[in-house]
């Protein structure tokens, strides 16, 4: 058997291109001619078209698939012992009968727990105190049974706590189902509402709960209704309905639960309509939209209390009092002013004191507002980072909650008291076996080509040399202004523990460094979001912190665009890519508005419809800048119901990929068939995919396993 293993091992620390010599050939996708059109009569010749089909149903295409599973099955068979091996790493750091931090709300206790070997969580809660008996919510182990996708959206407990309504989705195309489950005595109601989000209002007669609903063919949130218990879904009344396909939509209830809000939300504006939730009428607009105004308004005593970019890049916080607040904005009244070192990332108004998350130096940190303007903030001991704001039911106590990560400290909870400063920890994220005192982070500013310095926070085991032969696997993702915080994940570790560096890179497209950051990250700045994490690579290559041909990339949806594009760009600088569900065609479907969120991403990416746009996004678009060049080792996957990017894009990358590079470096493609954008649910099953592309970027590293 141990010789078994060693040869086991040998062949993972194999180059792949070695192990693929005796596979057969790769899958070759037909050709077929097929024209795009743009703006002002301009066509795109698209040979891979055909392997876009909507039903999802089409032989040709399924078996294009199915043989793309089978190639890559075939390459990675060798590395199996390895996978194996990174799996058993992986969940060994996890708790198996773990649970959550109870949260308090009217009276309950509300936590989720795992039993051991367990893919999903049961729900449930404890009446005062947790020595009461417990209140079973959803069985989500019994509930997922015998299903390839399960996952429960939302869950939220009537006014009264005797109800509880959720949404479930067990196809993976986030396309939910409105249940309503009696907690006493577990009956499930009749109620049944589908092709919702998965976000649920109750309203305070225990008898309506409001609710999005999609389109069904773009899969926009488009209309607010509300849902009647024991009537049918044909008669849910319409409460609202969004006419510009540009906005995103949500529903909550306000800190103080006076209020029911509608959130309208779109790349440059928003709105908010709210009305009350004891007796809910008309829901009145607190600002209207405006081009470049942003604003989002919660709740607490007597007044709003309201984030905005109203005059502020940075954002700042202001208030208006109930009274005042039909009057707009212009009644509004600063609060907390705007900075241009310190960006406004959220809040949360509590009964004495306002908690704000805010970014300062690519750093998110928590600062405590008490109403006499006494404001504190909440320490760290680290270079990087991140603290965020955690559940906060009931606002009448002096005690915050929130969750402190970095990149070798497991997930803390904590409370904090805004009058005292006096911290408590509530929980340790348990990771077994792990020991955080093995390994180092630090923070360090990478220069890129125009002189902007960009932040890049790294992780490597102590002891770690920088003389420029290490591998390294570096992340990004840049866009959305979704900032990249520096968190501790299960996974890293296994690269750590084998000599590698991960490097975080907080490239421009976010906001670790204020709303200028993702400015000039998106549009027609998009490039330097490219651009950043090249020059990310090249500074840390540089700098010794890895060897030139031991570099690996990493990104996921948008971050899987940056993938294909620092490919096309720089393909020389990377041993091995892994996109993960890349949103790499991105001119044909921008052009296309029946694609789910095409329309509500022009001001993200441009609207290809206008001639500036359509040639700029055409000069970086992955697939449309495939060329005849060595690229790296690369491994992509897709989900086959992937509501965000869809399918055929990955699919009709990697066809093309295989028909144009010149070199013999492998490229496999992975396809879910029971999945969609977040890939498998479950607790476990996703780290069967990470050890299986792990696996493949350790053997393209040379990294010992």
């Amino acid at each position: 058997m141990k010789k078994a293993l060693l040869t086991a091992l040998a062949l993972a620390a194999l180059p792949a291109i070695l192990l693929a010599q005796a596979l057969p050939g790769p899958p070759v996708a037909a050709r077929r001619p097929h024209q795009v059109s743009g703006p002002a009569g301009i066509a795109r010749e698209d040979p891979y078209y055909w392997l876009r089909d909507d039903s999802r149903k089409n032989p040709e295409m399924l078996a294009y698939l199915k043989a793309e599973n089978n190639y890559a099955d075939a390459a990675l068979a060798p590395l199996k012992p390895l996978q194996d091996r990174l799996y058993a790493e992986f969940t060994g750091r996890i708790k198996q009968d773990d649970s959550s931090v109870p949260y308090r709300q009217r009276g309950y206790l509300y936590y989720s727990r795992f039993e051991t070997g367990q893919d999903y969580s049961v729900l449930a809660r404890r009446r005062g105190s947790m020595a009461a008996p417990e209140q079973v919510l959803l069985d989500q182990p019994a509930m997922a049974a015998g299903k390839g996708y399960f996952q429960v959206g939302d869950s939220e407990p009537s006014q009264d706590n005797r109800l509880l309504a959720y949404a479930e989705d067990d196809v993976g195309r986030r396309q939910y189902v409105l249940r309503v489950k009696d907690i006493a005595t577990g009956r499930l109601l009749p109620d049944r509402v589908e092709n919702v989000e998965p976000n649920l209002v109750w309203a305070d007669d225990n008898r309506t709960i409001f609710y999005i609903e999609k389109d069904p063919v773009t899969l926009l949130s488009k209309r607010v209704r509300a849902h009647v218990l024991g009537t049918p879904a044909s008669a849910d009344r319409l409460v609202y309905e969004e006419k510009d396909d540009s906005f995103y939509m949500g529903l909550s209830r306000t800190t103080s639960d006076k209020y029911v809000c509608i959130l309208l939300q779109s790349t440059v504006s928003n709105e908010q309509r709210c009305t009350s939730a004891a007796a809910p009428g008309a829901f009145a607009v607190l600002a209207p939209r405006q081009r470049e105004f942003h604003y989002d308004a919660d709740h607490i005593g007597n007044q709003w209390v309201i984030r905005t970019n109203w005059n502020a890049p940075n954002y700042k916080l202001m208030r208006v009092s109930d009274g005042a607040a039909a009057g707009g904005r212009a009644r509004w009244t600063d609060l907390v002013p705007h900075r241009t070192d310190i960006f406004i990332d959220d809040f949360k108004p509590m009964s004495g004191f306002i908690a704000i998350a805010e970014r300062s130096g690519g750093n998110k940190r928590l600062r405590l507002l008490a109403q006499g303007g006494r404001s504190s903030f909440v320490a760290s001991d680290e270079p990087a980072y991140a603290m965020s704001l955690d559940v906060n039911r009931e606002p009448a106590t002096d005690w915050l909650r929130y969750r402190y990560d970095s990149l070798t400290t497991p997930s803390r909870i904590y409370e904090v008291n805004a009058r005292t400063g006096a911290r408590r920890l509530l929980k340790q994220v348990p990771a077994p076996g792990y020991d955080p005192t093995k390994y180092a982070t630090e923070r360090v500013w990478a220069t890129a080509r125009d002189g902007t310095r960009i932040p890049v926070s790294l992780v490597y085991r102590k002891g770690f040399r920088r003389d420029g032969k290490a591998a390294l696997l570096q992340y990004g993702y840049g866009s959305y202004g979704a900032s990249s915080d520096p968190g501790w994940g299960v996974t890293v570790p296994s690269l750590l523990d084998r000599g590698m560096v991960y490097a975080l890179a907080h490239i421009r497209g976010g906001q670790e460094m204020g709303r200028a950051w993702y400015d000039r990250g998106h549009l027609l700045n998009k490039k330097n979001s490219f651009t950043d994490f090249i020059d990310v690579t090249r500074w840390l290559v540089g700098h010794g912190y890895a060897a030139k041909d031991r570099v690996a990339a990493l990104g996921g949806s948008a971050g899987g665009l940056l993938m294909g594009a620092v490919m096309n760009m720089a393909p020389q600088d990377y041993r091995v890519v892994v996109a993960q569900v890349p949103f790499v065609d991105v001119v044909t479907t921008m052009l296309d508005a029946s694609i789910p969120l095409t329309t509500n991403e022009y001001d993200e990416w441009g609207n290809p419809a206008q001639r500036r746009y359509y040639d700029y996004m055409l000069s970086y678009s992955p697939y449309d800048n495939v060329a005849r060049t060595a690229y790296p080792a690369t491994f992509v996957s897709t989900g086959l119901w992937d509501s965000q990017v869809q399918y055929y894009e990955p699919t009709k990358w990697v066809a093309k990929l295989r028909a144009t590079r010149t070199d013999s470096n492998p490229l496999l493609f992975r396809i879910n068939m029971e999945a969609g954008h977040g890939g498998k649910s479950g607790r476990f099953r996703r780290y069967r995919d990470i050890a299986e592309y792990y696996s493949f970027m350790l053997s393209q590293l040379g990294v010992a396993s």
